[in-house]
């Protein structure tokens, strides 16, 4: 059975309803930058899906090619999750969609390095015939953060947000959203099959202590 691992690290993937403060350790990423509206038919965020999930299902059937990764065994693609910010602005303000910046990353298994995601770029390029030179390897430490489920309409984070923010100072911490520590979204379900009332969202955020 392959890996999947948003059963095998739930403290990840599956958090509560309820706020709770997480150690999220290093880990390595496929990312693609963009800005403007997710929602925007032909706008850079759908393309930004297309490059990373080719790339992601290239790396996942290697096993299949001559190309052969040490250590490689088989595995669920990871959820698409993705880092928002808006620019002079601490935190997300959900009626300003063309203002976003965002980088939509899928982790990668600790056994895919550099070399294998540099040898994907080209397999990709070459059977697809597509550039997929946006596509970056991406090594990231989150470290300490609050996280949530959130269940529902992307438009009603707002209020989970609010109750994650209740939560942090309540326990001594604060928001530590920077530059480089960004309000961070892992999709559970997809929204193009899902009724908008029943999507899952985990939502998490860097903290320090006040």
């Amino acid at each position: 059975m392959a890996f999947d691992y948003k059963k095998e690290y739930k403290e990840f993937y599956l958090p509560s309803k309820k706020p709770e403060i997480i150690e999220i350790p290093s880990m390595n990423f496929l990312a693609v930058r963009g800005s403007g509206d997710p929602n925007e038919e032909e706008g850079e965020y759908k393309t930004a899906m297309n490059l990373l999930y080719g790339i992601a299902y290239t790396l996942k059937m290697s096993y299949k090619t001559s190309y052969k990764i040490q250590g490689f065994f088989e595995y669920v693609v990871p959820p698409l999750e993705g880092f928002w910010w808006i620019e002079g602005i601490t935190g997300m303000d959900y009626t300003k969609k063309d203002k976003f910046h965002w980088i939509s990353i899928i982790r990668l298994p600790e056994f895919i390095g550099k070399e294998d995601f540099d040898w994907a770029l080209k397999e990709a390029a070459r059977k697809k015939k597509q550039d997929f030179s946006k596509v970056e390897f991406l090594h990231y430490e989150e470290g300490l953060c609050v996280q949530c489920m959130h269940v529902g309409p992307f438009d009603e984070e707002p209020a989970t947000v609010e109750a994650m923010d209740e939560f942090i100072k309540a326990e001594g911490y604060v928001n530590d959203i920077t530059d480089t520590r960004y309000h961070h979204e892992i999709y559970l379900s997809d929204y193009r099959k899902c009724a908008p009332e029943k999507l899952k969202t985990v939502i998490r955020h860097p903290v320090k202590k006040s």
